[in-house]
């Protein structure tokens, strides 16, 4: 990886730089096009997607907050078979890498939706959210226990032709547990984190300002969080982790590659400024270009005080 300063290796795939948008934040890619080219990036994640369609959450499905948003957009999606239809064919003239992120109500959805993206050509990667806080079944029943994070895990990975991320959730009693598990089980590496179950209220109606009650907050609030379970995760496994939460600036993307991610994603800033990621790919460059030094040799150097 040391042909280029910004180089990194996951699961055995080369990234030509660690700035990767986020899932549910990114569309399939395509919508960013008018602000940014596709191959500046060293990937980007899909919208979640499921075996059939998804029409998600009832309106309002999102609230700003203080330094953040609080979302319940609930999976949204075209599903499998038309992104691979009508998307994938589109994204393949970009030299970056699509990472699919996969999403189910049980085990034999994961399975599906993988088994429908094992033969087509241009998916680097396969992103399994096992930890989406704003649907009824699913999502976090798996990003909660260990266990079934395992099985979870161990099963698409069977399954899979590609290498598998396994996106960790925040709200897990024992994140680290979790990591753990879906390490052992198989797993390539792991995202982290989704976001934060939170709660707004309407003081005049006094009533929840989402339809779904609670969403998932994210954005620069959540940062400090975010760092400190990546450095924590990073402690127990020895897979590569990818590090999410809150990130605008190159050097918020620097305080998770020294906590331990060799990549970071970017969710919430991209609708404020679609061109976020394009801005930290240039910093993180100036910046080791400046001391000689490479995204691969920072990963994991914080010095904790003794």
């Amino acid at each position: 990886m040391s042909d280029h300063p910004l180089a990194v290796g996951i699961a055995g795939l080369r990234f030509k730089n660690p700035v990767i948008p986020a899932s549910g934040t990114f569309g399939y890619g395509l919508e960013f096009l008018p602000f940014l080219d596709l191959s500046r990036l060293g990937g980007f994640c899909t919208k979640g997607l499921s075996p059939q369609p998804l029409q998600g959450n009832p309106p309002p499905r999102i609230v700003e907050t203080p330094a953040g948003m609080l979302n319940a957009i609930g999976l949204q999606n075209i599903g499998v078979r038309a992104f691979v239809a009508e998307k994938l064919p589109l994204l393949r003239a970009y030299d970056t890498h699509v990472i699919a992120n996969v999403f189910g109500f049980s085990i034999e959805d994961f399975l599906e939706v993988v088994a429908a993206l094992n033969d087509a050509e241009g998916v680097a990667a396969y992103e399994l959210n096992i930890s989406c806080p704003n649907v009824k079944e699913g999502g976090t029943q798996f990003g909660n226990d260990p266990a079934l994070a395992a099985r979870v895990t161990e099963a698409v990975k069977r399954a899979a032709t590609r290498p598998v991320i396994v996106k960790l959730s925040p709200n897990a009693p024992s994140i680290t547990d979790v990591a753990r598990a879906v390490e052992s089980a198989g797993a390539d590496a792991v995202s982290l984190v989704n976001t934060f179950v939170g709660l707004a209220i309407d003081v005049y109606t006094h009533r929840p300002r989402l339809a779904y009650t609670t969403g998932g907050l994210s954005g620069p609030a959540i940062r400090p969080l975010a760092v400190r379970m990546v450095y924590e995760v990073s402690q127990v496994i020895s897979i590569p982790r990818i590090g999410i939460g809150g990130i605008t600036t190159w050097m918020d993307a620097l305080e998770f590659i020294l906590a331990g991610a060799t990549a970071v994603q970017l969710g919430t800033i991209n609708y404020t400024d679609p061109c976020a990621a394009l801005r930290v790919i240039e910093g993180l460059e100036a910046y080791c270009r400046e001391r000689h030094t490479t995204v691969a040799a920072l990963v994991g150097a914080f010095k904790p005080q003794a």
